[in-house]
């Protein structure tokens, strides 16, 4: 059956006759406070909102329930707020006691437990209490969205409608909106615009079907990965590696992600399954070891075992147990052995993996045979579901690229796999094949997406659609493809943008900071360059997953342990060259950062003119980690900040020196103690990032706020700073107080004689080193400071086991 199109927001600026103007959302409620309801309502705050959390009433216990799940939500890992100080923008209550708090919510989100009834009875006890105009949604994750509003009075049905979050919400992705055909779509807009702009979600319009798109498709393919576990005789950790990142999918793989979501929950989803026929019934239905898991509450983290649980051996040492399906008995957990697999992963990009995994002899091959049957089972039951959930292809890979953390949706794995040949293969073998890739193929398409992935096949027409692009909405990619590519080398590239602002995109292995970046950086954004010259601003980001991991520093380890000072010395120089170019461009430089941004890739955010951020900002000077210290400029520039910050009270009569000692002191923490933020509110609390620099929400919104930051900086006039030469130096005092502190941590046995040293070094550095206090100095002399303490501990023995040590372990080593 082909479903009618789903309800989606009007294109912005349209109208229609008699259309209410465009819904505001200032404030918010949430019904219900478990673990969805309770952090959603922590995200809405994330977003700037005053939010209300109501739910059920506890003798005892003022607040309720919500009160309970609000203490937990503020120690909840991983953390639900960007920053501790925004719980206070929720304000708890209970269903029996607090409804008039209703009253100002323009937007109420029900999140309360997965029943029909209840919800209902839910909504009708407080529909009077709602403001006209107000918009209540649901977060069910699979009842139907209008049988919920069956018996709803009619006005308060029109504004009423599906927004499903994903657990936890602050990091999930994906909104799945479900309009009713009653749904206004000035509600439908405003909820879309506000989850995509303030709460940086991937919108997603579904239809209201059961499970609706993600869930839809990644229970169902977590279901086939189970009874193939069985069919194929697998063990649980086979299958959580075949089902990971070689295909991929995140690496806890199926059974590990079942854990972290809970089998409960699961099985839930899997009930709410569409039984038209027996053999639906069949493959919906739990086997029987999980049934039995389910009696015994081995649901997965929360009850502390499911596929997996940890104990601690005779030696008190914690280990990794996983379940013997056959058993269910637990056994230590061991690395599963399939060659093919770990030759696969050595191809870089899904598609070359994804093709050296499907070639194998699948009647040899049990990883082979397994991935071909997944991966069949998989395209033909999205294919066959797409009419039915969907408007077009591209909404289902959309939905489990956010949802489920895919690398690639099925349609765009089934593309790279290739469409034709795999319907070949798989009518060679007589295995059936979905009747809508049928008609894709007899209309002459032989692939989902053409034209760089601007069109998808509609089954419904037969022929490709374009795919609406979203105004703000855009990758580097998209800009390279259209606009072409100024310059390059193998760790960067100049990307004309458009409107005279250019990008310098990261693109080495984790965008780490090497010869190539700090070449290409410091040609571009020199004073006599070309690129000055053709370009009004630039911006810095990238499309990898991470802006940087910093600096290189397999590189530094090869020189130090060779003992070739002068060319350790040449690339300090060189990374300070960069980030002063940075600095100094006549053009205004934004940098973009996202995700983590360490060590050198801060050192480039702290350079630029100013900086716009990912909300999901995971930032810090960890160079202390590996007993070295910011040696591109971050000590200069967090002195700076620390000297700015006292003169900016100078007015107010506060005391200057007071101010100086508290933000010095504060900078040096961040550097000393490697403090990496767990957001960009965050970091502008370690003085990483300033109030004035930006922050956006939605990480496919980052390049176009900083392009427009840039073009505004670029129209109003931008004057580039001048190197400083009369910086009053911190001194020999603050040294003093800060070298105090140091000893005290060693007294206290809470850190080692050489983090001692890297401690002393940083202080020293950050005071202008030993000389009297409010001694003029210049920026290049602080620099000069950073490159004299970098040397002489990228020097020391203790070091380099450091920078060993992380190389190959990902870890800090405190020796």
């Amino acid at each position: 059956m082909i479903a009618e199109p789903v309800v989606k927001p009007a294109a912005a600026g349209s109208s229609s006759p008699g259309r209410a103007p465009a819904m505001l959302i200032r404030k918010a409620a949430v019904l219900g406070a478990g673990t969805m309801g309770a952090r959603i309502a922590a995200h809405l705050a994330n977003a700037g909102l005053p939010v209300v959390l109501l739910d059920i009433p506890l003798e005892g216990v003022r607040g309720g329930a919500a009160a309970q799940a609000f203490e937990a939500l503020k120690k909840a890992k991983p953390a639900a707020f960007y920053d501790p100080s925004l719980a206070a923008r929720i304000a708890i209550g209970n269903f029996d006691d607090d409804l008039a708090l209703l009253q100002d919510c323009d937007w109420v989100i029900e999140a309360v437990t997965e029943n029909l009834a209840i919800k209902q009875a839910l909504i009708a006890k407080i529909a009077p209490h709602l403001k006209p105009g107000a918009i209540v949604t649901t977060n069910t994750s699979g009842l139907p969205v209008a049988s919920i509003a069956a018996g709803m009075p009619e006005p308060l049905r029109r504004r009423w409608l599906g927004a499903h979050f994903f657990n936890p919400p602050r990091y999930m992705r994906l909104v799945e909106i479900i309009a009713t055909p009653e749904t206004d779509p000035a509600a439908v807009e405003a909820v879309s615009q506000f989850a995509d702009l303030r709460l940086g979600k991937e919108v997603v319009f579904a239809r209201d079907t059961p499970n609706f798109i993600a869930n839809r498709i990644g229970v169902f393919i977590m279901l086939e990965a189970v009874r193939l576990l069985q069919s194929e005789d697998l063990t649980i950790e086979e299958v959580d590696a075949l089902t990971g990142t070689a295909i991929g999918w995140p690496r806890t793989g199926t059974f590990r992600l079942a854990d972290l979501v809970g089998l409960d929950v699961l099985a839930h989803v899997a009930g709410n399954f569409p039984r038209s026929s027996a053999a639906a019934e069949q493959q919906m239905s739990l086997p029987p070891f999980i049934r039995t898991m389910l009696e015994r509450r081995w649901l997965g983290d929360k009850t502390r075992q499911g596929f997996y649980k940890k104990e601690k051996d005779a030696a008190g040492k914690e280990i990794r147990l996983v379940l013997d399906w056959k058993t269910l008995e637990y056994l230590p957990a061991a690395k599963p052995k399939l060659p093919s697999l770990e030759m696969a992963k050595n191809a870089e990009r899904l598609p070359d993996r994804l093709k050296q995994l499907l070639a194998g002899d699948a009647k040899k091959d049990k990883a082979a045979r397994f991935h071909w049957r997944l991966l069949s089972a998989l395209w033909n039951y999205a294919a066959d579901c797409l009419p039915e959930i969907a408007d077009d292809a591209s909404s289902v890979d959309r939905a489990m690229r956010a949802g489920f953390n895919w690398e690639m949706g099925p349609f765009q794995l089934w593309d790279a796999a290739g469409v034709r040949e795999t319907v070949a293969r798989m009518k060679a073998a007589g295995e059936p094949v979905s009747a809508v890739a049928e008609r894709m193929l007899a209309a002459g398409a032989d692939t989902w997406y053409r034209n760089h992935g601007r069109e998808c096949f509609d089954p419904r027409s037969g022929a490709y659609q374009a795919i609406p692009e979203t105004e703000g909405v855009a990758r580097i990619a998209n800009f390279r493809a259209s606009h072409g590519v100024v310059k390059q080398n193998p760790g960067a590239s100049l990307i004309d943008l458009g409107d005279g602002v250019a990008c310098i995109e990261l693109h080495s292995k984790k965008n780490a900071i090497g010869e190539d970046i700090v070449r290409l950086v410091t040609d571009t954004l020199r004073a006599e360059s070309d690129a000055v010259r053709d370009f009004r601003a630039f911006v810095i980001s990238g499309d990898a997953d991470n802006f940087s991991v910093g600096a290189n520093i397999m590189q530094l380890l090869m020189s130090a342990q060779e003992e070739e000072w002068d060319e350790v010395d040449l690339a300090v120089r060189a990374f300070q060259r960069m980030t002063a170019a940075i600095k100094f461009c006549p053009r205004p430089v934004v940098v973009a950062p996202f995700a983590l941004c360490l060590g050198g890739g801060t050192e480039i955010v702290l350079h630029g003119a100013r900086r716009q951020a990912h909300a999901e900002l995971y930032m810090g000077l960890v160079e202390t980690g590996v007993g070295l210290l910011p040696g591109g400029g971050g000590c200069k520039e967090m002195t700076l900040r620390a000297i700015d910050a006292a003169a900016a009270v100078r007015e107010s009569g506060k005391s200057e020196s007071v101010e100086l000692m508290e933000a010095l002191r504060r900078n040096f923490e961040t550097i000393a103690m490697a403090k990496v933020s767990t957001s960009a509110v965050e970091a502008r609390r370690l003085c990483l990032l300033s109030a004035s620099d930006g922050i956006t929400m939605n990480r496919d919104r980052l390049l176009g706020d900083a392009k427009e930051l840039a073009r505004e900086l670029a129209d109003a006039g931008y004057v580039a700073p001048m190197p400083r030469t009369d910086i009053p130096a911190p001194g020999q005092n603050l040294l003093a107080t800060l070298k105090l502190g140091v000893y005290m941590m060693r007294q206290g046995e809470f850190i080692s004689d050489h983090d001692v040293k890297v401690a002393n070094w940083v202080a020293y550095v950050l005071c202008g080193g030993n000389i009297t206090p409010g001694t003029p100095v210049s920026e290049q002399y602080l620099l000069d400071l950073e490159r004299e303490a970098f040397l002489s501990l990228a020097g020391e023995k203790k070091t380099q086991e450091r920078i060993a040590f992380t190389l190959k372990t990902g870890k800090p080593l405190r020796n």
